[in-house]
């Protein structure tokens, strides 16, 4: 395991945008080693529907390994498995969207810092999907 810090990010990640860019972008400029989880199809189809994720896991993967920002990419499919996750890293940093602050963080008890940051743009995968950004 490496000696840097680590900067925890997580998220569906169904279709990335540059919201998403700007996170990872920051979470590297914290210098610490990014970790990214990213949920399973089934754990997304249970919280958005039938008709989430848009792209498939393996997909979400290959496009999230891609990102120069990004150093590993972790899945789960549970809050226990994130939660397990999150203590067995125990990061220094969670860099997470601002529409959380006042909601559940899992794993939260096992995180340093939790930075909150505005969404760039107003955009979202949500709106994205339907229609509501361009």
């Amino acid at each position: 395991m490496s000696t840097k810090d680590i900067v925890w990010l997580n998220g569906t990640f169904d279709v990335l945008h540059m919201g998403h860019i700007k996170l990872f972008e920051y979470a590297r400029s914290l210098d610490g080693e990014v970790h990214v989880g990213v949920d399973t199809d089934e754990r997304i189809r249970s919280m958005k529907g039938d008709g989430r994720p848009v792209n498939n896991l393996w997909n979400r993967v290959d496009f999230l390994n891609s990102i120069k920002y990004i150093d590993k990419v972790h899945i789960f499919g549970s809050d226990e498995e994130l939660t397990m996750t999150i203590k067995d890293l125990s990061p220094k940093w969670m860099v997470i969207g601002n529409d959380y602050v006042g909601k559940k963080i899992i794993g939260r008890e096992h995180i340093g810092q939790v930075i909150f940051l505005p969404r760039y743009q107003g955009l979202s995968s949500s709106a994205i999907i339907n229609g509501a950004h361009n």
